[in-house]
């Protein structure tokens, strides 16, 4: 394979696993806010805090691949 194409593939690779760190660092801060409810019998409290959190973290993996992406 000429260089130029593993080069593309790996960045394709890269971006497309992107969204699946998105959409899991949501799920994942979800699920613990709906846990912790449930510990402790308190309303939707923790799931909007944590899904607020994991919407953060979320945004914060995009940011690093943008500021990673403008490294080449």
């Amino acid at each position: 394979m000429k260089r130029e194409t593993r080069r593309y593939l790996k960045d394709l690779a890269y971006y497309s696993s992107i969204g699946l760190s998105v959409a899991l660092s949501v799920f994942i801060g979800l699920a613990m806010g709906l846990y912790l409810d449930k510990c402790f019998n308190t309303a939707p409290v923790f799931m909007f805090i944590f899904l607020g959190l994991g919407i953060v973290a979320g945004f914060r993996n995009i940011g690093l691949a943008i500021k990673k992406s403008r490294k080449f």
